[in-house]
């Protein structure tokens, strides 16, 4: 490979690796803050709102056990250049389209877009071009 194109490849993925370290602080910050703002789901008088705020509390919680330190796994990984930080963000960016398509079905059907929609949402369009960019040089994690 050219010394051109491979300086421009490393460039790229500590890019990436700064993107999901960027990623994990958000979504931890993010949960903290919610958790803190969010009411209790037994003070919900309607079941709907009860099941509403449990979903959400769902998410909260699913993102600090995966998403967080995978995320960060991957990012100290990609900048290390290591199979474990490829194969960690690869696994970020499928969370991020899976709990996606849950929550714009959500928010599509509430006619209401909430403020972890806005804010993750160009997280996960970077994420389709990552996967791609990553699957593509991934001979340069396993030599």
């Amino acid at each position: 490979m050219k010394k051109g194109l491979l300086y421009n490849q490393r460039c790229w993925i500590k890019i990436i690796a700064s993107i999901n370290g960027l990623a994990a602080m958000l979504h931890l910050f993010f949960w903290i803050i919610a958790f803190i703002k969010l009411p209790p789901i037994s003070s919900q008088i309607h079941i709907g709102d009860r099941i509403n705020l449990a979903t959400t509390y769902g998410f909260g919680i699913a993102d600090f056990i995966w998403s967080v330190p995978i995320l960060l796994i991957g990012s100290i990984g990609l900048w290390k250049k290591t199979q474990i930080g490829w194969l960690a963000a690869l696994l970020a960016n499928g969370f991020y389209w899976y709990s996606f398509t849950v929550i714009i079905i959500r928010d599509f059907y509430s006619e209401s877009f909430s403020p972890g929609t806005k804010l993750f949402l160009p997280f996960v369009l970077i994420s389709f071009w990552t996967t791609y960019f990553l699957w593509k040089h991934r001979k340069s994690f396993f030599n």
